[in-house]
């Protein structure tokens, strides 16, 4: 009798074939007033734009993975089709388990609400209870060191406070996969130490964890893995110094989706 073989495990994150596209109008309309006239008469002029073309990936679970290409690659567009803050024109994302996007620290503060309102409306939009903000209230508040401006109104904060905020508060949970848009650099040296530290426990309890960073040496240092974007395409897939090598031109680059898909062992 043949011996039977564990099934493969399934990938946390599958997206497959995935294409976002985006209509920009061809010239700016300064009012709300002319743009209902322009399309009541079909005068709108739109150009197409492809975010990401025909994107498949899959990320096993405790997977540290980079994605790194220009400004305009589609880096952050992917991130939010898996943070399903963005419905892609075509192909599906499948995403198994907790998710906790870090997409822009401080979006959904309220400036007028005093940093502890901020707190428990912030954690109500990650989909938390109040019961849970209050017994968390404390220690976000600790690590973003904002005891004595906790209750001062949110414009008044520098933008430093407000990211600190925004980020103490969405990693103060236990996910099984954390999104990160280029929130490493908040605050001075000693809060960013902090960050890498609170990145590192999720990695260390076996989160899966995808970045988007511009920085080749965060990359490295924090992920096993990295993904290259260039046009909205995967141009390279596979263990992150080489890919981190051949994106900033350390290594021959790639001359055409073969030897792109060589990095990725296919």
């Amino acid at each position: 009798m043949a011996p039977v073989r564990p099934a493969p495990e399934r990938p946390v994150v599958d997206v497959r074939d995935v294409t976002v596209r985006y209509r920009v109008p061809h010239e700016r309309v300064p009012t709300f007033k002319e743009f209902a006239i322009r399309w009541m008469r079909r005068r709108l002029v739109y150009q197409e734009f492809l975010a990401l073309s025909q994107v498949s990936i899959a990320i096993r679970g405790g997977e540290s993975v980079g994605i790194v290409g220009r400004n305009g690659a589609g880096k952050t567009t992917l991130l939010k089709v898996i943070a399903r803050v963005l419905r892609p024109t075509r192909g599906t994302v499948t995403v198994r388990g907790r998710v906790a996007p870090l997409l822009e620290l401080g979006a959904g503060f309220d400036p007028e609400l005093s940093g502890r309102e901020n707190v428990f409306l912030n954690g109500a939009l990650l989909g938390r209870s109040r019961r849970e903000m209050r017994e968390r209230f404390a220690r976000i508040v600790e690590f973003a060191e904002l005891e004595e401006f906790i209750d001062a109104p949110l414009r008044t904060y520098s933008t430093g406070m407000v990211a600190r905020l925004g980020f103490a508060v969405a990693t103060d949970v236990e996910a099984d996969v954390l999104l990160l848009d280029e929130v490493l650099s908040v605050g001075d040296f000693a809060f960013q130490k902090k960050s890498y530290d609170r990145i590192t426990s999720f990695l260390k309890s076996g989160a899966t964890f995808l970045l988007v960073s511009h920085s080749p040496d965060v990359v490295r240092e924090l992920c096993s893995r990295a993904i290259w974007l260039d046009g909205g395409r995967v141009a390279a897939d596979g263990p992150a110094g080489e890919v981190i090598d051949v994106f900033t031109g350390s290594a021959p680059a790639a001359p055409d989706a073969q030897a792109a898909g060589a990095i990725a062992g296919e």
